[in-house]
């Protein structure tokens, strides 16, 4: 029995690799009439910075920054989803339709990845790794590195093509 792609989480750091990655991705969702979740993680403060911060700031203030700031992030990466489904037009057939749910959380990029991964159960992961030649496994990001070691579902990580 053939495996069935049905739900893509697209994992991304917004670097120009990731975008290539999102290629993969609505390509292969495309193909197989699939959605795509988009996902991002930002990195916590360490908790010294993030009490500092705060005492600086005061919880609340540090709250309402770090809530405008999640919301801009989601309407950055909105813009750019828009931008590629413009630049893909002919390409893909849905493409507005492709992106089912943009996520953006807090917390240690790996494990928010396989969190999520396993609370919405979907059939394939897509992320972007940096590197090209020799090197890549040594380049290969942690973050990478570690979610190819834990996933229980098929990962596709791309690499930049080494004309770009």
């Amino acid at each position: 029995m053939l495996p069935e792609i049905q739900k893509i989480l697209y994992a991304t750091d917004l670097s120009a690799n990731a975008r290539h990655a999102f290629d993969h991705a609505a390509s292969i969702a495309n193909k197989y009439n699939a959605t795509i979740t988009a996902f991002h993680v930002l990195n916590e403060l360490p908790p010294n910075a993030l009490m500092r911060v705060k005492a600086v700031l005061g919880e609340t203030k540090w709250n309402e920054i770090r809530d405008q700031s999640e919301l801009d992030l989601l309407k950055n990466i909105r813009s750019r989803l828009d931008t590629f489904c413009e630049d893909r037009q002919g390409d893909l057939n849905d493409c507005p339709f492709i992106v089912e749910e943009i996520i953006v959380t807090v917390g240690e990029p790996a494990t928010q990845i396989l969190e999520l991964c396993e609370k919405k159960d979907f059939d394939l992961i897509v992320l972007g790794a940096h590197g090209n030649g020799q090197m890549v496994d040594a380049l290969l990001g942690s973050t990478v590195q570690r979610v190819i070691r834990r996933a229980t579902v098929p990962t596709l990580v791309v690499r930049m093509p080494e004309d770009v």
